[in-house]
């Protein structure tokens, strides 16, 4: 188990937080479901959940000044955790139904229609995840994690050739065509799965979030 962190699961309308709420309880966090700013920014960590339409979920997210809050703490180096449409609004962009909708930006890319036989991609499913990850520490090479999801991000552009800085860490899985499971950048870190409903191997996935800060 981890010791104690003080965790703010963000509620802005658009996500899973009592499924988050749980498990992260059950890996030893002490957990919060909030909108609240303040708390918010001054949480040890801050997992930003998220279900539905990409545009939908970002305009919830901006209507709770979530937006800034994510801003703000990582400009302080303060974690952040974005899950399955959590994850996607990290991106710059979203494309559904012919519409494009601005992300957060904190990535270069764009999130897209899965190209699968079929969709959505929807039960249990491998990641290749990279050498010297942190987030998939103490997992082997074939566990499972279980995601829902029709769009997805399926090129990485941001690379870095500075090597003061740590390189990304980007995860893939297949289904259909290779797509992003995974980011570890820095005080962010997201997942296209659900750990929350990924028994425990998602449950030791939180629980290395947790070990990072």
């Amino acid at each position: 188990m981890s010791t104690s962190k003080n965790v703010v699961v963000f509620d802005y309308g658009f996500g899973n937080v009592r499924s988050a709420e749980r498990a992260l309880a059950h890996v030893g966090a002490d957990v919060e479901i909030t909108r609240d700013y303040d708390r918010a920014m001054n949480a040890d960590g801050l997992l930003v959940p998220g279900v539905g339409a990409f545009s939908a979920c970002m305009a919830g997210l901006k209507d709770a000044r979530g937006d800034w809050i994510v801003e703000r703490r990582l400009a302080g180096g303060r974690p952040v955790m974005g899950i399955c449409v959590g994850m996607q609004i990290l991106f710059a962009r979203g494309i559904e139904h012919g519409v494009e909708t601005e992300g957060l930006d904190e990535w270069p890319g764009t999130v897209g229609p899965l190209k699968a036989p079929v969709v959505p991609h929807m039960g249990w499913n491998t990641v290749e995840a990279p050498e010297g990850s942190e987030l998939f520490a103490s997992l082997d090479a074939d566990a499972r994690f279980y995601f829902v999801h029709s769009y997805a991000v399926h090129d990485w552009s941001l690379e870095t050739a500075n090597p003061a800085m740590r390189a990304p860490k980007v995860t893939w899985a297949t289904h259909g065509e290779r797509f992003v499971a995974a980011v570890e950048n820095g005080a962010l870190w997201a997942t296209q799965f659900h750990p929350e409903k990924s028994g425990d191997t998602g449950a030791q996935l939180l629980t290395n979030w947790l070990n990072t800060f």
